[in-house]
């Protein structure tokens, strides 16, 4: 088990690799999934090979009718992530370094009538501005005793902008990065699966709790 990192400098790096996902041009995605709930759109979501890992990086994109500040406060560790997010079952704060900054241990649901079984994540989290709006994002680390009956995953960089339209200020376009590596002996087509009805999940999911 590794040491808690010193959160300055793991702060900056994780947001500057977050940036520059971010900056990645359209002619290196491939278009992955398009959700939608009674023919509305809820997100688009794209992919490309991760550098991180042998998986993919997922780029996820909707519009959220509510302002930034609030749906930040959902996504980010907190009081109201156990309360929308389906996939999420239990989530602790183990060291907080200041407001923004913080480690969460959190654990997963099983997935695909639990070929996907139950996972366990120790993420550093951040949170802070970008342009007009918000960034959070997060990294796993190598921190704390895996809990019994659970495979520990791990998140390579990952993050949440959330910026507000510049038209429709009430209106936020969110735009996530995921690029998780789940372990464990899994076929690439259950992780596709599980990544697919993730994130779908996660923008329906929100949506419901922001109204």
């Amino acid at each position: 088990m590794d040491p808690l990192p010193n959160s300055a400098p793991l702060a900056t790096k994780l947001r500057n690799t977050l940036v520059q996902y971010h900056s990645i041009g359209d002619s290196e995605w491939r278009l992955f999934m398009i959700s939608s709930i009674l023919f509305q759109k809820d997100a688009t979501v794209w992919r490309k090979p991760s550098e991180e890992f042998s998986g993919y990086l997922y780029k996820a994109q909707g519009v959220i009718e509510d302002v930034t500040n609030r749906i930040v406060d959902h996504i980010r560790p907190g009081p109201y992530r156990l309360d929308w997010d389906s996939l999420m079952t239990t989530m602790d704060i183990m060291e907080t370094f200041e407001e923004n900054c913080c480690v969460m241990r959190y654990t997963t649901a099983g997935q695909l009538w639990n070929i996907i079984a139950p996972r366990e994540f120790v993420d550093f989290s951040y949170t802070t501005s970008y342009e007009d709006g918000l960034l959070t994002c997060g990294i796993s680390l190598d921190y704390g005793e895996v809990r019994p009956n659970f495979v520990r995953g791990f998140n390579h960089p990952c993050g949440w902008f959330c910026v507000p339209l510049k038209d429709y200020p009430s209106h936020s376009l969110l735009t996530g990065y995921i690029q998780t590596e789940l372990r464990g002996m899994l076929p690439q087509s259950a992780v596709d699966t599980a990544m697919s009805s993730t994130l779908a999940n996660f923008y329906s999911d929100l949506k419901k709790a922001l109204k």
